[in-house]
């Protein structure tokens, strides 16, 4: 039985909390949130006893063998470290941290004490990237050179600690770039990135006049708050010669939103976003395959309730761990190279 605490209950830990409860081996056993009546409200509907405000205290608490940190991006690096030197396992939602430097010490942290710690790249956890997996590991689709991904909202700055800096670490490239890349490079095979151009633009802020359109808007939205980007692109380029093209948005003046995942390799091609589709070549005859399963697209409920599963077994069972610190290490290094290379206004070496 793995005993479990949550540190930050806002609205991302839901998809943390529910998978908890409904996994037979993980025992709930508290919660803390800075937001005390928050934390009351949420110990009272999951019957969680043991509440806390501060996560230190939480972290004396012997009890408590693993978390899941859903917290401001500014504090992932933070209680990470404090956690695995606390002798706890670690589930840390993505982005690991906000600089190179803090992903480089929770890495240091997690090679001290033998910790497993996992990163929320709960898109790897999804049914279809899974199921492309399995073909691109069988050599489907070849060598993949190129891979292509949007995440674009016309309409979708969340507002409040997302659009603080300071909180967040940037805009729609840390929030939803993350995600995007990761699972490109991921299904690539992780290939040495070793060149990255890249631009942000500011010109739309929050768009908070904008009538008759409702969008996602965070818990302490405050619309006269924001320092973070609206739009990033990139070009990240990679030591065996692959490639890949990436850009998201908060918000653009874009007929409507748009999500994009496609790897081109030279035996096939796939798109993994909106639709899990496979591209192949037989008996001198382009196909286009969509693989008879339940959902070919990204169910969030599925992913988050497989990527919790991951992480309980590999805590109880010292199953191999997908989404390892090294992976958040390095996918930190290819974000903050595109915010280097924007805010030079020219290409960086890695």
């Amino acid at each position: 039985m793995l005993k479990v605490g949550v540190i930050g209950v806002g609205s991302i830990s839901e998809l943390h909390i529910e998978p908890y409860k409904n996994n037979k081996k993980v025992e709930l056993v508290a919660f803390c949130d800075v937001n005390e009546a928050r934390v009351q409200e949420k110990g009272k509907k999951y019957e969680v006893e043991q509440l806390y405000t501060d996560y230190k205290e939480l972290l004396k608490n012997e009890d408590i063998d693993a978390v899941s940190i859903c917290t401001w991006n500014n504090s992932h690096a933070d209680i990470a470290i404090a956690a695995l030197e606390a002798g706890k396992h670690v589930l840390v939602e993505k982005p690991l941290s906000m600089t190179v430097e803090e992903a480089e010490a929770v890495q240091a942290a997690v090679e001290k004490t033998g910790k497993v710690l996992q990163v929320g790249f709960v898109r790897r956890h999804a049914s279809n990237a899974k199921l492309l997996k399995t073909f691109i590991d069988h050599d489907d689709l070849g060598e993949i050179y190129y891979a292509k991904a949007s995440c674009l909202r016309r309409l979708g700055n969340p507002g409040g600690w997302f659009s603080d800096s300071s909180k967040s670490g940037g805009g729609p490239l840390i929030d939803l770039g993350v995600h995007m890349i990761d699972i490109c490079w991921y299904l690539m095979g992780k290939p040495k990135p070793v060149s990255v151009s890249g631009n942000t633009y500011n010109k739309l802020g929050n768009r908070s006049h904008v009538k008759n359109l409702s969008f996602y808007k965070a818990a302490d939205y405050d619309p006269t708050l924001n320092d973070v980007e609206d739009l990033t692109n990139a070009m990240i380029r990679f030591e065996n010669g692959a490639s890949l093209l990436v850009d998201v948005s908060f918000t653009l003046q874009a007929k409507k939103d748009e999500i994009s995942v496609k790897l081109f390799g030279d035996k096939g091609g796939a798109e993994i976003e909106p639709e899990l589709a496979i591209v192949s070549e037989k008996h001198d005859t382009i196909l286009n395959m969509a693989p008879q399963v339940d959902n070919l697209g990204f169910d969030f409920n599925q992913a988050f309730t497989s990527e919790i599963n991951h992480f309980v077994d590999c805590c109880l069972e010292g199953k191999e761990n997908i989404a390892p610190v090294q992976d958040g290490v390095e996918v930190m290094r290819m974000l903050n190279a595109v915010y280097e290379s924007a805010k030079a206004g020219k290409e960086i070496r890695m």
